[in-house]
């Protein structure tokens, strides 16, 4: 699917795509840092139906909706053929143990032979994190394992 990148001069930059109805969807950057979500209207690609002016941390919430479901859902279809191995997400909440701390010291894969392949942080997603990537609140860790694998690296991630 193409990205469009179209310069918008005093204001920023627009960033859409078409969608399979015949909209346009994107956000646009403001030079100030404001972020919009924008919808255009079906029947003419250059006019919008709607633009919702959207906070970081509402970016960053809308970018994790959308981000960390599709990558949990493509690992799963990879691991179709692999009895007994899922995928889930596992949130960071602002009181686990390890908010701040590194995925090192959970020794998670060594505890519950879970594995975390990606985190998501603020619409960003990092893949493949090391034993020196330092959790934040509201992180939410894509873990592959066995379901008992899961259960325990949740409740390592909630009580320690």
């Amino acid at each position: 699917m193409n990205v469009d990148v179209t310069a918008l001069p005093g204001i920023g930059v627009r960033k859409d795509f078409q969608a399979r109805s015949g909209r346009r969807i994107g956000v646009v950057d403001h030079r100030d840092g404001g972020i919009d979500l924008i919808v255009s209207k079906l029947d003419d690609p250059d006019a919008c139906a709607a633009q919702i002016p959207l906070t970081t941390d509402e970016a960053a919430v809308l970018a994790n909706l959308l981000g960390a479901p599709q990558l949990v859902e493509q690992l799963r279809e990879d691991h179709r053929e692999l009895p007994g191995i899922t995928t889930r997400q596992l949130p960071v909440n602002s009181d686990s143990p390890y908010e701040g701390r590194t995925l090192g010291e959970t020794a998670m894969r060594t505890r519950t032979k879970a594995s975390i392949v990606a985190v998501m942080r603020a619409g960003q997603l990092h893949p493949s994190p090391g034993p020196d990537f330092t959790f934040a609140a509201d992180d939410v860790l894509v873990v592959v394992g066995t379901p008992d694998g899961l259960d325990a690296a949740a409740k390592i991630l909630s009580h320690g």
